[in-house]
């Protein structure tokens, strides 16, 4: 059985890696041992970020119905208890959207909150 020589896959391995590394600066993109750290410490701070991405969005809703709700009587804290004793099922992206372009519906749905814990 003839050998068969490695070097095909590893150029192509190594092309992978390089197209990854594309506009890196300097040896990260030009030399392959430096450029796959660069490329999988990039990966793994891609992955965090979708994560982290998630966590943000939800503190902004969470800022933008607060500010909603102080402008009509109520703190965060009371407006979502309200709503959960009113059995108002309604997601803070949705509140979120609702009190930056609907205030009327924002503050009949605070209204509602407010007589639900009063």
């Amino acid at each position: 059985m003839a050998r068969i020589k490695g070097g095909l896959n590893a150029k192509k391995k190594h092309n992978r890696v390089l197209k990854l590394a594309k506009g890196y600066r300097g040896a990260r993109s030009k030399e392959y041992r430096i450029a796959k750290q660069s490329v999988m410490r990039a990966l793994a701070s891609a992955y965090a970020g979708r994560k982290q991405k998630k966590r943000q969005f939800r503190s902004l809703w969470i800022a933008r119905i607060n500010a909603a709700a102080r402008m009509n009587g109520l703190s965060y804290s009371q407006l979502m208890h309200g709503l959960k004793v009113a059995n108002i099922d309604i997601n803070r992206k949705m509140l979120a959207e609702m009190a930056v372009s609907d205030s009327t519906g924002f503050a009949a749905l605070a209204e509602k909150a407010k007589q639900a814990i009063a």
